[in-house]
Order: C-alpha cells, then structure tokens, then sequence
C-alpha cells in the first residue's frame, strides 16, 4: 500500500507540475504580447493582431455631407487592403466617430477613439474640429492625416498632414487657375470674415490677385451671424460690372447666393473651392442654377482613368451615390497611410507613439499616385505636394475641366 501511495503521489505531483509548466508558458506570452503592443523593438505582429485606425468627422448635422463622404470613402480603401493582404500582412480595423463639426465633439470623439486603442487617426474633416484635435494628437504623439482640414494650423505640429491644399494653396492656386485661363476680366469676392477658411482662402486669392490679368472690383464679407441675406454684396458686385465672383465659402450659403442671383436677374460665372462640393445635393435647391459653377478641386467622379472608374462604380454600388472630392480624399489618406506604414516598417504591435515617430519620417520619402494627385508627395510643415485641377457642373454632374 506504501508503494502504491507513492506512486499515486509521484503521479499527481508530475501532473501537477506539467499544469504549472503550462500556465507559465501562457502566461509568459501574455506578458510577452502586452510588452510588444507597447514596444517599437518588438518582432513580427502576433496572428490576429490588426492595426487600429480611427476616424473623426460629421455625419450628422449641418457639414454631413463632408463626414459621411470621408468616412465612406476610407473604407472602401480599407476593404481593398483588407482583401489584398492588408498592411505588412496585417488587417486594419476601423471605427469612425461623429464630431457634428463641432470641436469640442471632436476631442470627445478623439478622447473615444483613443479609449478604443487607436493608433493612427485620420481626420479630422473640417478645420476647426481638426485644429482642436491635433492639440491632442500632439500630446499624446499620434500620427494624424487629415483628408480635408484646410486651415493652416490643422498641421502646426510634425505629427500632422494633409491630403488637401490648404487654404493659402487654394486662394493662390484659384487666381492663378482664373488668370491662366481668362475667366475673368473684372470679378468680385463674396466671402466669410468670420471663418477661418474662408477669410484664409480669400486673403491669398488676393495677394494673388495682383500678378494675375484680371481685377477685383468688389470685396464683400458676410460673417456666420449675417447669412442669408446676399443681395446687398451681389448689387455691389453687379454694379462694379463684376463677370464672375469668387466663392471661398461653403455649399450653404453658396446655394442662398446663387438663388438670390437668379432673383435679380444678375448671370456671373461663380467660382469657388473645395468647400462648394456638395452644393448639388442640397434639399430643395434648383440644381439648374449651379449650371456652370466651377470649383478648384483634386478629383473629378467623370474621369476615365481605371483607378476613378473603379472607385465610382465601387461608392456607387456601396452607397448609391456618386463621390465627391472629400471621399477620394479620404480613400487617398489610407492609402498614403499604407504606404508610409509599409515605408516605415510599421507592425500593429507596436505603440501609437512608435507608429507616429516612424511614419512621419516615411511621409517625407514616399511618393503617391492617388485619385487625387499623380506622384503626390509632402513636406516637413504636412503639405502635399500635387497639381491643382477644377472642375464645372454641366447637366447636373462635375465634369473635368482641361
């Protein structure tokens, strides 16, 4: 009985051993897994490990149709390469927040995103929300690319790019785009001074202006507490003979303009930026008054190129309608982030920090062909590098203009 005692013990003990060996085992390698989610040094991602890129933006509220394009936008190019093997073989996940372009919704929204582990952001969509945010990408050291935050300080700090021109990008590039081509002898400005972008905008138009064959005969500002009431800035306009105004504002009050115009009798060519995208599919407005309106904008949906062919019929398919520049923006910025990611060596396991320190070094290497740009390229302040295009409605649609 001693014997077999004995041995009856010899076995639990063995078993018991072999079940602590075991829980050693795992338990090293959890240990090992949370060092290398938080080191840069750490080897190849874990299988099942994935990259979190989070997204902040307006999809609902006045500026939705800028968000929800962005938002759709990226992941139709997180779907494509997801299904082609993802990022140095790891999977994105994605998560999008709404900011109702309000900016004190976008920290929230960023404080959500961060919670949920994030590790890039793209966004923010608009500038004021996207400026306020990068306050805390700059604290925290998480890489940002916005799609389409124009304003200058949307950038101010290394961490951050831009997909987009900037608001000085396009006031100059706008009168340039107006004097090369002879649009305008004589033109008016209808802007907002109480808005960054806009005032941002017209204050290089303007500068520019003085180098271009044509004549700004009327400057007229409106601010957000004076909005929809036009007429008294489109007389004077009229009245300088103005053949065209520039619009450096957004598709809103663009639409008042345009309808208050028609009211009057008065027919100028309207000119405006990234922010008129959009007015074509405002509720209840005559889109055959937008005949003939061009904008300055990087992507136009009728291109017979493969890659804009393929994104349409995709948005189309997906979302039943067609996409606007903030959407190709947005499926740019991912795959700008993909290739400065692939750049820079990036695996999901590491830090946010990590990722940020090795792919703001890679922006400055890497050269993208994109929907919105042919070998776009960046600099140290987060400006891209591309050549201006624009585009004029014609029978309802945008149609590229040469």
């Amino acid at each position: 009985m001693k014997k077999i005692t004995s041995m009856l013990l010899a076995v639990v003990l063995g078993a018991t051993l072999l079940c602590g060996c075991g829980g050693a085992a795992t338990e090293t390698t959890g240990t090992d897994t949370a060092t290398e989610n938080t080191s840069a040094d750490a080897g190849s991602a874990a299988t099942g490990a994935t990259f979190k890129i989070g997204g902040i933006g307006p999809i609902t509220g006045g500026a939705a149709v800028y968000g929800n394009a962005v938002k759709n936008g990226a992941q139709i190019a997180i779907d494509e390469i997801n299904a082609a093997g993802g990022i140095n073989g790891a999977q994105i996940e994605y998560k999008f927040e709404d900011d109702e372009h309000d900016a004190e919704k976008a920290v929230n929204a960023y404080n959500t995103l961060k919670d949920w582990n994030m590790q890039l952001l793209m966004g923010t969509v608009t500038s004021a929300p996207c400026v306020a945010v990068s306050e805390k990408t700059k604290e925290d050291n998480i890489f940002q690319l916005t799609p389409s935050g124009t304003s200058v300080p949307c950038t101010q700090y290394e961490n951050a790019f831009r997909v987009c021109f900037s608001d000085p990008q396009q006031g100059t590039a706008s009168a340039q785009y107006i004097g090369q081509n002879n649009l305008s002898s004589k033109l008016a400005v209808i802007y907002d001074s109480s808005d960054v972008y806009s005032s941002g905008i017209y204050e290089k138009f303007a500068a520019e202006a003085a180098n271009q064959p044509f004549e700004i005969v009327a400057a007229e500002a409106f601010t957000a507490d004076n909005k929809t009431d036009f007429t008294t800035q489109l007389q004077k306009a009229k009245d300088a003979g103005a053949d065209l105004i520039f619009l450096p504002i957004y598709y809103q009050e663009a639409t008042l303009i345009l309808s208050q115009a028609d009211t009057m009798g008065y027919e100028p060519t309207f000119f405006g930026c990234d922010g008129l995208d959009g007015i074509l599919g405002v509720e209840n407005f005559d889109n055959k008054l937008a005949e003939g309106v061009m904008l300055l904008t990087p992507f136009a949906a009728d291109a017979k190129d493969d890659a804009t062919v393929n994104f349409v019929s995709q948005y189309n398919t997906k979302y039943g309608e067609t996409p606007n520049q903030f959407a190709a923006d947005a499926y740019d910025a991912i795959y700008i982030m993909k290739a400065a990611m692939e750049k820079a060596g990036c695996t999901p396991d590491m830090s946010a920090s990590d990722i940020c320190n090795a792919v703001k070094g890679a922006m400055l290497e890497i050269s993208v062909d994109g929907l919105t740009g042919a070998g776009m390229s960046w600099t140290a302040d987060g400006e891209v590098n591309k050549a201006p295009k624009a585009v004029v409605i014609k029978d309802g649609v945008y149609v590229a203009m040469d």
